[in-house]
């Protein structure tokens, strides 16, 4: 039975049509790139007529040599897996504990492309299997000399509510070289933007280059969003209980010290143990149920929960939307709402410096302020009809985690797809194989 499975697809027709199935199916369905039908002629020579030699760097009718045979390979290897991690998954790391205690510093995960529709490059020539530089260096892996605008093939769904997403970070068209973690327009702010660019290399990138940022989305389009004093509402409600949010604590202790192995129990990362000797406090991040563990130690005398307030008036430097007229900070913000495509809101003075970006940097439009007057594109402008739906993203980690408090908006266009699966997480406190979290390895991303 075998030897006549393998007899049938020895035949050049069938794997001709086989390939030419699959081919059409992904290039010109569901890719719609119609200019992939000049491939179908090259295809039918390849497995059927044979009149020229496609893989010229090898003799017709001659034996492969192991050299050959590894370039065969390696060809093969790059093309199907760029091609992968173009339209199905991608591999990610978490470098960061914004989005503890959900996922975790070390956790490697697949993000899914088909869950909201690959997105296509905007620049498709680069280097091939990586992000924005060549390994080992600074060096751009990219070209500008295509660029393509923006263009989703259709998924299995759209952004929902409480989905842990994967995008590429709004304010990373601009970067300083020497300072890639930070927003550029944030030490703009901060420092001066003359200073900035006086004293740095500052370079930019298209939206598919730039950095991957992973945080739960809150907010979807037509959304309102609202923080008191820490508690994050959805349209009025509390957000849904889900994932296992934490926040910065004192941890006050009558002296003694809490035992390192009581932290190793609770999950506590020894770069977030900080402890106040001359005060015997610990400052934490915990989630609720660790704060419940921790009032039942002998040598815990109180727990406060910290609620960040504007003490210096300086606060609107870092949180959106960047204007001293809102005295908003991480833990006491908005309201705010969340543009939807094809929603047209009222523009004035006040409320626009939270639109200003989609408007101007996100959608193209030539924003000003002329005499008290909103000038869009040269004309007047009361009314702003949006192009693209945009989302409220925020880490489940909301005191160290720097998100849409900080930075507004994303915009459909910057969303990559959907964190799936973990399939390894790796403890940087500990030695190998101690290291390897063995019951976070193929779950799922919740």
């Amino acid at each position: 039975m075998l030897n006549k499975i393998r007899e049938i697809f020895r035949n050049r027709w069938v794997r001709f049509g086989i390939v030419t199935f699959i081919y059409i199916l992904w290039f010109i369905v569901w890719m719609k790139s119609y200019w992939m039908l000049l491939g179908l002629p090259i295809l039918f020579d390849f497995y059927i007529t044979k009149k020229v030699n496609w893989t010229f760097w090898k003799k017709r009718n001659a034996p492969k040599s192991a050299l050959v045979e590894w370039i065969d390979a390696l060809v093969f290897a790059v093309i199907a897996a760029s091609l992968i991690r173009m339209c199905f998954l991608e591999a990610y790391t978490i470098p960061t504990s914004s989005m503890e205690k959900s996922m975790l510093v070390g956790d490697y995960l697949f993000v899914s492309k088909v869950a909201y529709g690959p997105k296509m490059p905007n620049t498709p020539i680069s280097f091939p299997l990586v992000h924005n530089t060549l390994p080992f260096t600074t060096t751009r892996s990219f070209v500008e000399w295509i660029k393509r605008p923006y263009r989703r093939l259709p998924g299995f769904g759209n952004v929902q509510r409480n989905d842990v997403v994967v995008f590429n970070f709004p304010e990373g068209d601009t970067v300083v070289l020497q300072d890639q973690a930070s927003s550029y327009y944030t030490l703009c702010r901060v420092y001066g933007r003359s200073y900035i660019r006086n004293n740095f290399d500052i370079i930019t990138r298209p939206v598919d280059k730039r950095e991957h940022y992973v945080k739960r989305c809150v907010g979807i389009p037509g959304d309102s969003i609202e923080v008191r004093h820490g508690q994050l509402l959805v349209n009025g409600q509390p957000q849904a209980n889900v994932g296992e949010r934490q926040f910065n604590y004192t941890v006050q202790t009558n002296g003694a010290t809490i035992n390192s192995k009581r932290f190793e129990q609770l999950g506590i990362a020894r770069d977030d143990q900080h402890y106040n000797t001359a005060e015997g406090a610990y400052y934490l991040p915990l989630t609720e149920s660790m704060v419940e563990q921790l009032r039942g130690y002998s040598n815990v005398t109180d727990i406060r929960r910290h609620d960040n307030v504007d003490s210096t008036g300086q606060m609107w430097r870092i949180i959106f939307p960047h204007n001293p007229a809102y005295s908003w900070t991480e833990d006491n913000f908005g309201p705010i709402w969340i543009p939807q495509k094809g929603a047209t809101v009222e523009l004035t003075l006040e409320n626009l410096p939270i639109y200003r970006r989609a408007i101007a940097v996100y959608e193209g439009n030539d924003l000003q302020v002329r005499g008290g007057q909103i000038l869009i594109n040269g004309q007047p402008a009361t009314t702003y009809t949006f192009k693209m739906d945009y989302y409220w993203m925020m880490g489940d980690n909301r005191h160290n985690s720097a998100d849409s408090r900080f930075w507004g908006f994303v915009p459909e266009d910057h969303v990559v797809g959907k964190a799936s699966f973990i399939w390894l997480s790796l403890d940087k406190d500990k030695g190998f194989p101690k290291k390897i979290r063995w019951g976070r390895m193929f779950s799922k991303v919740r």
